[in-house]
C-alpha cells in the first residue's frame, strides 16, 4: 500500500506512511521503538535506548560541519488514540488508514497520528538523506508525551550533547514557537452508595455527539463545546424539575482532549417522561444556539433503554452534578505578555464510572505562569472538595520560558524569510511541549518548535495540510545547513 509516497517531499511522506502502520498508543510504544531501532540498524546509524524507552539515533556531521555544534531533532513516538463511536479499530494492533482528501491527509474514523508522526518522519528523513548539509544530528524520539511526558521526565542524562534543539511538534506552518505552557492534572473521586433502581420510572439513554473536540491547550480558546459540561447541565435540570436518578455517566477519554461525546443512563418518574423529553429537546436547541458559530455539529438525543440494576444515591448524585456544572472550564486568563495567547485554562476532560462505586472526574490545568497554574489547580480542587470528593494532583510539568535573543531563533527567522519572502510568526503556545523538561536536564540548550499545519488534533477530525509539509521540510533543511 502506497497512498502517500507520491506526495512531495516523497521521502518524508513515505516514512510517515510507514509510521502510520505501526501501532503506538501512549504507554504502549514497544512496536514503534522496535521500528526505530530497526531503522537505525538498517541504515548503519548508532543509536541508544534509555530505560524509559526514549530512542536517540545519531548521524555524523557532513563534510565541513565537523566542528559545528550538534543539533537535536526531537519528536515524540506515541499518539493520541481517539476514534468515532461507529468505527471499529484496535489501536494496539490495527494500522491507521490514511487517505488524501483534497488538500489534506486524514484517517478513516480515527486520529491520524501526524501529531507527532510527521515530526518523526522528518527527523528520520534527515538521517537517511545523503544530499543534505548539516552538523552532527541527534534524533530524539520520546515516549508517552501525550499522557504524562514520561519520556521527557525520565530522559537519561547521557543521551544528548547538542547545543540546539529543534522540536518538530508544532501545528502551524509559518510559526516559530519559543515558549509553552506548563500543566497539571486534577483527579476528583466520588464514592457513592449503590441503590436499587426505583420502580415506576422510565429509563432513558441520553447521548451527546457531533462536537469537534480537539486539543485541550491549543484549541481551548476556540469556544468549543464540552460534552461533559453540557450533559451535567441537562442532568441537573432533570434532577431539579423531575426527580431524575442517575445510573451511569461517561464522557471524554483523555486529559489532553476536549471531550466530544458523552452518554448517561437516567430514570424519570414515568408520569413525567413526556415533560422531560420536551426539556431535552428544548435544552438541545438552546445549546445548539450557543454553539452555532463555534461547534455547529452538536446533537443530543434521548432514547428509551432497559432498566438498570442500580442508581447512584441521591446525595452523591446531587453533589456530583453540582460540582461538574460549577467547576471552571475553558479560558481563565489571557496573556498580557503576548497578545492573543491564552495564559491560563482548565479542561473538564472526562467523567468515568469506575468499579467499587467510584466516579472519577479528570481535569487538566495549563498556564505559561507557574503560580497561575497552581492557582487554577487549587480552584478546581476547591470546587470538588466542597462537593465531598477526594482530590489529588499529578506532578505536573514546567512551562518553557521564551528566549527572544536566541541565535537559533535568529537563524530560523532569517532562513524562513529567504525561502518564502515573508516573516514567520514568532510566538508561544498554550500547550504542553517537552521543551521545558529538556531545559531542566540540559540548561545550555537553545530551542525552537515548528512544524507543518495540523488541524483537529487529538480527535478523529485530525488532518495534515499537504502543501505545508513541503514548506516545513525546506525550512528544516535550510536551517540545518545554516547552523
Amino acid at each position: 500500500m502506497n497512498t502517500l509516497g507520491h506526495l512531495s517531499p516523497s521521502l518524508v511522506w513515505g516514512i510517515f506512511e510507514e509510521i502510520t502502520r505501526v501501532p503506538r498508543p501512549s504507554k504502549h510504544e514497544e512496536k514503534i521503538i522496535a521500528y526505530l531501532v530497526d531503522f537505525a540498524k538498517r541504515h548503519n546509524l548508532r543509536h541508544k535506548v534509555d530505560g524509559a524507552g526514549n530512542v536517540v539515533i545519531y548521524k555524523p556531521a557532513t563534510a565541513g560541519y565537523e566542528n559545528h555544534p550538534a543539533v537535536v531533532l526531537q519528536s515524540h513516538s506515541d499518539m493520541v488514540c481517539e476514534k468515532n463511536n461507529d468505527t471499529e479499530h484496535d489501536f494496539m494492533v490495527d494500522p491507521i488508514e490514511a487517505y488524501i482528501d483534497g488538500e489534506w491527509v486524514k484517517a478513516k474514523g480515527t486520529t491520524l497520528g501526524a501529531d507527532c508522526g510527521i515530526g518523526m518522519a522528518a527527523a528520520l528523513a534527515v538521517l537517511v538523506d545523503e544530499s543534505l548539509a548539516h552538523p552532527a544530528i541527534e534524533a530524539l524520539f520520546t515516549v508517552d508525551e501525550e499522557t504524562g511526558l514520561t519520556g521527557a521526565f525520565n530522559l537519561a542524562p547521557d543521551m544528548l550533547s547538542g547545543k540546539y534543539l529543534l522540536n518538530l511538534d508544532s501545528e502551524d506552518e509559518g510559526e516559530l514557537f519559543i515558549g509553552c505552557a506548563g500543566g497539571v492534572d486534577t483527579l476528583a473521586t466520588f464514592n457513592y452508595k449503590s441503590e436499587r433502581a426505583p420502580k415506576d420510572f422510565a429509563w432513558l439513554r441520553i447521548e451527546i455527539g457531533g462536537l469537534k473536540g480537539g486539543h485541550s491547550g491549543d484549541n481551548i480558546g476556540d469556544g468549543l463545546g464540552n460534552s461533559n459540561k453540557i450533559m451535567a447541565r441537562l442532568l441537573q435540570f432533570g434532577e431539579e424539575r423531575y426527580g431524575l436518578r442517575l445510573s451511569d455517566f461517561n464522557g471524554g477519554n483523555l486529559r489532553n482532549a476536549i471531550p466530544r461525546e458523552a452518554f448517561a443512563i437516567v430514570g424519570i418518574p414515568a408520569t413525567k417522561k413526556v415533560a422531560f423529553l420536551r426539556l431535552v429537546k428544548g435544552f438541545a436547541a438552546e445549546v445548539a444556539a450557543e454553539l452555532q458559530y463555534t461547534d455547529s455539529g452538536f446533537w443530543m438525543r434521548a432514547e428509551e433503554c432497559d432498566k438498570p440494576t442500580k442508581v447512584v444515591d441521591a446525595d452523591t448524585q446531587h453533589r456530583l452534578l453540582t460540582a461538574i456544572v460549577s467547576v471552571a472550564n475553558g479560558v481563565l486568563a489571557m496573556s498580557f505578555a503576548m497578545k492573543g495567547l491564552v495564559e491560563t485554562s482548565t479542561n473538564l476532560a472526562s467523567v468515568k464510572f469506575l468499579p467499587k462505586c467510584r466516579i472519577q472526574v479528570v481535569t487538566s490545568q495549563r498556564s505559561s505562569v507557574e503560580s497561575a497554574k497552581r492557582y487554577a489547580a487549587r480552584t478546581v480542587e476547591g470546587t470538588f472538595r466542597l462537593a465531598g470528593a477526594k482530590v489529588v494532583h499529578s506532578d505536573g510539568y514546567p512551562g518553557w520560558a521564551p528566549n527572544p535573543q536566541s541565535h537559533l531563533l535568529d537563524v530560523a527567522v532569517e532562513k524562513y524569510r529567504e525561502l518564502f519572502g515573508k516573516e514567520p510568526v514568532v510566538r508561544a503556545i498554550h500547550a504542553g511541549l517537552e521543551c521545558g523538561l529538556f531545559l531542566e536536564k540540559y540548561p545550555h540548550l537553545e530551542m525552537i518548535s515548528f512544524g507543518p499545519t495540523l488541524r483537529g488534533v487529538h480527535s478523529p477530525d485530525e488532518r495534515l495540510e499537504i502543501a505545508t509539509v513541503d514548506k516545513f521540510w525546506k525550512h528544516l533543511v535550510a536551517l540545518l545547513a545554516a547552523l
